[in-house]
């Protein structure tokens, strides 16, 4: 049996206190509770196993069944009366054998009862023991972990500092340019942009990004479409990529183009957008340019 089938059936015995107790002590206690049981049982049953009520009450019976005979065979010349007698004899008889069961019951009762209770208190008396030596463990374990909670609580701000320290620096890896055999020398000396919030140094400085958003600020702001160069599509993608800006480098060859296919074209080839957001006078710059690191064109 499992150790919770063991619990179980002395549960249903009424023992308690087994919620401490391993498996060798649970088969000793159902054992020496089934036993009590047995004792219990046989006290209150007669030599053949039979309850004495029974076996009074079939005395009872024969004696009636006697009479009777012998009633027939003195040829009673009353049935009527003696019917009656024979009736009230036997209700007797059951009542007195009725009576004599009860204060054997009764007397069982209590010895079942003192046994379940010395069981009980004895595996109480087993268990505290135990319950006393695993309490010092438990308490050692509590002391642990109150001590690491300091620990862990000042690792948390650290944490929560390093997180957006990372973010940024993955941020800035990703809008960092990229480089190759035909990167131009003015990678180098242009300013990194890696987000909205990153400002030119001065007017007229050179700029250089990679950021989406950064790019699609600089040409709403002067009315730039997404464009490539007609006749340049490689494979049904758009060629080199460029910017429809009124007034700026106009163009039959320029064709418009979504966005979505500026950007991808943007992201596959890995390119750097150089530009300016104003002149040294302060006046706003038109000036761009989409470097591709490893060919010449954008």
């Amino acid at each position: 049996m499992k150790v919770d089938d063991l619990r179980s059936q002395l549960k249903r015995r009424g023992v308690s206190g087994i919620s401490a107790l391993r498996k060798p002590e649970l088969v000793k206690t159902l054992a020496r509770t089934m036993r009590g049981e047995g004792g219990a049982s046989r006290r209150s049953t007669g030599p053949a196993g039979r309850p004495s009520a029974t076996r009074k009450s079939t005395a009872a019976k024969k004696t009636t069944a006697a009479k009777r005979t012998t009633s027939a065979r003195r040829g009673a010349t009353s049935p009527a009366k003696a019917a009656p007698a024979a009736r009230a004899t036997g209700a007797r008889a059951k009542a007195s054998g009725t009576r004599k069961a009860a204060p054997a019951r009764a007397k069982a009762t209590p010895a079942r009862a003192k046994a379940t209770s010395s069981r009980a208190t004895t595996s109480r008396a087993k268990a505290a023991p135990s319950r006393a030596k695993a309490a010092p463990g438990r308490a050692t374990a509590a002391s642990s972990r109150a001590k690491a909670a300091p620990a862990r609580a000042k690792a948390a701000p650290s944490r929560a500092k390093a997180a957006p320290a990372r973010k940024a620096s993955s941020a800035r890896a990703q809008a960092a340019p990229t480089r190759g055999p035909a990167s131009s020398r003015s990678i180098g000396s242009s300013q990194l942009i890696t987000s909205l919030a990153d400002r030119p140094e001065r007017p007229g400085r050179s700029l250089v990004t990679r950021n989406h958003e950064v790019i699609q600020r600089w040409a709403r702001a002067r009315g730039a479409k997404p464009a490539t160069i007609a006749g340049t599509e490689r494979e049904g993608r758009p060629g080199v990529l460029t910017f429809n800006i009124p007034g700026y480098r106009e163009s039959s060859r320029i064709r418009e183009i979504s966005w979505d296919d500026w950007f991808r074209t943007f992201d596959l080839r890995r390119l750097n957008l150089i530009y300016q957001e104003q002149m040294r006078d302060g006046r706003q710059s038109n000036f761009f340019r989409t470097e591709n690191p490893n060919r010449e064109d954008g």
